[in-house]
């Protein structure tokens, strides 16, 4: 990176708390790809904006993925308090399921209320990793696609 570069994490911090809002919060969850998307777009344009030098896909990208690791982690936190409203939704999807399944595998109820039953430390880190490896490619890619949108236009010689 240039020295005469702006610091990336105060864009990627911007973009990724609002993408991560978003992400996490009922309703605006139904989104969540394009929020990321969206978070690390503006990430670009808050750093594109700030750089007195013309930025290549790779600042996007770089930045991009911070934004997407941020978003990662302010959805996972936005997400406990609604824990128990997305296991009763995910509950009744699957007794509506099992009335038009043919064959459930055997214990299944069992099986979905010992996953349904609250808040666990383990899946809680496999649902922020999982996040922040699919946030992560979409941040780069909203971040390339900022920097692209955004760059300085290099002066033709």
């Amino acid at each position: 990176m240039n020295a005469q570069k702006p610091a990336m994490f105060a864009p990627a911090l911007i973009g990724g708390i609002l993408a991560g809002i978003l992400s996490g919060a009922p309703f605006f969850n139904c989104f969540c790809c394009l929020w990321i998307i969206g978070g690390a777009i503006l990430a670009a344009y808050f750093f594109s904006k700030d750089s007195p030098v013309a930025l290549g896909a790779g600042d996007g990208a770089i930045l991009g993925i911070l934004t997407g690791i941020i978003a990662a982690v302010i959805e996972s936190i936005i997400s406990i308090p609604f824990t128990a409203i997305n296991n009763a939704f995910f509950r009744r999807i699957m007794e509506s399921f099992s009335e038009f399944a043919e064959e459930m595998p055997s214990g299944w109820e069992a099986w979905i209320e010992k996953g349904t039953s609250g808040f666990s430390a383990p899946l809680f880190m496999l649902g922020l990793f999982v996040s922040v490896v699919v946030f992560s490619f979409l941040g780069s890619l909203g971040g390339i696609i900022g920097i692209s949108l955004f760059k300085k236009k290099l002066p033709s010689n």
